[in-house]
């Protein structure tokens, strides 16, 4: 539609120009808008505004000029105005947004797709939590931010990968290790005093009695041996829990990419072995710096501290760099807020390897505060004290967990309430919208038992101000995906699809689909298919179910 009325303005400015209306031939770029307050139109165009120093005259001057060569060929143009400064607003007929209904329908589950990716390869790398212990809240918003995000830029026509790094290297792994051995030995009678700096849940406890049923080799282990073995158990085993917990939860990631597989091919000594070559990482107090100052950041970074042991930058570098080899056209990270820090070093290890860093873009997602009778859950992994992502989603269900994960921008911090997300009401906003396409299944399963056929030829008849605010709605669809797409903003969605629900419940407490009027109901049908479609392929981009019964 917006396409439609950008032609018919081109057109108006072109004749305006033949008609030597106009003192400049060069006109700027301006904006078609939906106005904020329905009653100045469906559309409102800048034009006239923007124009005004290049034509040297009046904006309101340059509106008239404009619309007295506006010629509306198609007849969907219901009338115009100039309001304010010199906005030109228009009012369509309620015939020009009925092809909208058969857009929808015929377009099936592919409407809303855009095609702004042309096919462009795009990584999306989100969770890659430590394999130290169970996924928490946080980690949930970031995988169900991820991973809608990553099916928003496939609907905008890229070619998306999903990939889980999994940290299954360094210093972290050593704890974990260690913290399990030594339950091991408490277990076995030991009296020792177990360190602050280990991991203190009952899921440590647990793993070491399982260690010890599996791995009879432990009994007689030094601590070297010990902690090596507890250490491999422990990740791969808790990993595994972390696969399954967001398979649960609706994420499946296409591939899953080991830290210590680039330690295990020598690719981290190769990459900073090149850096040293070309003078990016230097020598200094017996460790091994990257110059990311020369990349505006604060200090230089270590990557070989001086007992010869690199740190987790030294492997990002390597791992980033293979993304780009691997072909992909952009690279987006989704990190946890408090990562801010480290996005100028990896900017810098892009830029350094060889790679544009404007290809490189990070998601930094917010803190989540869940409650329980209004009293915020303490969540640490170090502590043990957090309330586990897979608790939640037992608790309140798969689809509520990611739409409340989802229904807010992930810049910021968000309550989730527990209690609200388990109400089967319109309080619930999943609840809400996905009670209009269980509600919209019962009216067609109704219609067919009554023998009221859809009937598209009817659609003319559709003329009430609340049919023709679906219309509108549907429309927005397909901008509000790529919209969502371009700006890398999930929350687009859900937030389009509370605004599109809560226009069919007003519609629907107005008016009865099915009437007495046959023709009108086979009319009103077609329209509320229209609206199940949108609602559930809206729903399907954010991994939620779609239920013919509520």
């Amino acid at each position: 539609m917006k396409d439609h009325l950008r032609a018919m303005i081109e057109k108006a400015i072109e004749r305006a120009f033949g008609a030597g209306s106009l003192v400049s031939l060069e006109f700027p770029a301006f904006d078609i808008e939906v106005p904020r307050v329905e009653a100045h139109g469906d559309f409102s165009v800048n034009i006239a505004m923007v124009g005004a120093k290049t034509q040297k005259m009046p904006p309101r001057k340059i509106a008239e000029i404009l619309l007295s060569h506006i010629e509306d060929d198609s007849g969907i143009l219901g009338k115009t105005e100039i309001a304010g400064p010199g906005f030109i607003n228009f009012y369509l007929k309620p015939s020009a947004w009925l092809p909208i209904v058969q857009r929808v329908l015929g377009a099936g589950e592919t409407f809303g797709r855009v095609d702004d990716g042309k096919g462009r390869r795009v990584q999306v790398e989100f969770v890659s939590a430590n394999p130290t212990g169970p996924l928490h809240v946080g980690h949930g918003r970031g995988a169900v931010v991820g991973d809608a995000m990553a099916d928003i830029l496939s609907a905008c026509g890229y070619e998306v990968e999903k990939e889980y790094y999994i940290n299954d290297s360094g210093r972290q792994i050593r704890t974990l290790g260690n913290s399990v051995w030594l339950r091991l030995k408490e277990i076995r009678g030991e009296s020792l005093e177990f360190p602050e700096d280990c991991y203190q849940g009952d899921y440590i406890r647990e793993l070491a009695l399982e260690a010890k049923d599996r791995f009879p080799e432990l009994a007689g282990a030094d601590d070297e041996k010990g902690v090596a073995l507890c250490a491999r158990f422990a990740a791969d085993s808790i990993l595994g829990g972390i696969r399954e917990d967001l398979e649960a939860f609706g994420v499946v990631h296409d591939k899953w990419f080991s830290e210590q597989s680039l330690y295990d091919t020598g690719v981290v000594d190769t990459v900073l072995k090149d850096l040293e070559s070309s003078g990016v990482v230097y020598e200094k107090d017996g460790a091994k710096w990257f110059k990311t100052t020369d990349w505006q950041d604060e200090k230089d970074r270590v990557v070989v501290r001086n007992n010869g042991i690199t740190t987790y930058f030294a492997s990002d570098i390597a791992y980033h760099k293979n993304k780009y080899e691997r072909g992909f056209d952009r690279v987006i990270d989704v990190w946890g807020a408090d990562h801010h820090g480290y996005i100028k070093r990896i900017k810098a290890a892009v830029g350094a390897t060889g790679t544009d860093p404007e290809r490189f873009q990070v998601i930094l997602v917010q803190l989540v505060a869940l409650l329980r009778n209004g009293q915020p859950v303490a969540m640490s992994t170090r502590s043990g004290e957090f309330e586990t992502l897979k608790a939640v989603v037992d608790e309140v269900g798969k689809d509520a967990a990611r739409f409340f994960f989802l229904m807010r921008s992930y810049e910021t911090s968000l309550d989730f309430d527990l209690e609200l997300a388990k109400k089967k009401s319109n309080d619930n906003p999943v609840f809400y919208v996905q009670y209009v396409h269980a509600r919209i299944a019962s009216i067609l399963r109704k219609a067919a038992d009554e023998n009221i056929h859809e009937d598209m030829e009817k659609l003319f008849l559709l003329q009430e101000p609340e049919e023709i605010a679906l219309m509108k709605h549907m429309a927005r669809f397909p901008e509000t995906i790529a919209l969502s797409g371009a700006n890398l903003e999930p929350h687009r969605v859900p937030f389009y699809l509370m605004e599109l629900a809560s226009a069919f419940h007003t519609y629907y407490n107005r008016h009865k689909v099915l009437s007495g009027d046959a023709a009108l109901s086979s009319a009103r049908l077609v329209l509320i298919r229209s609206v199940q479609q949108v609602i559930r392929n809206g729903l399907v981009l954010l991994g939620i179910s779609a239920p013919e019964e509520m």
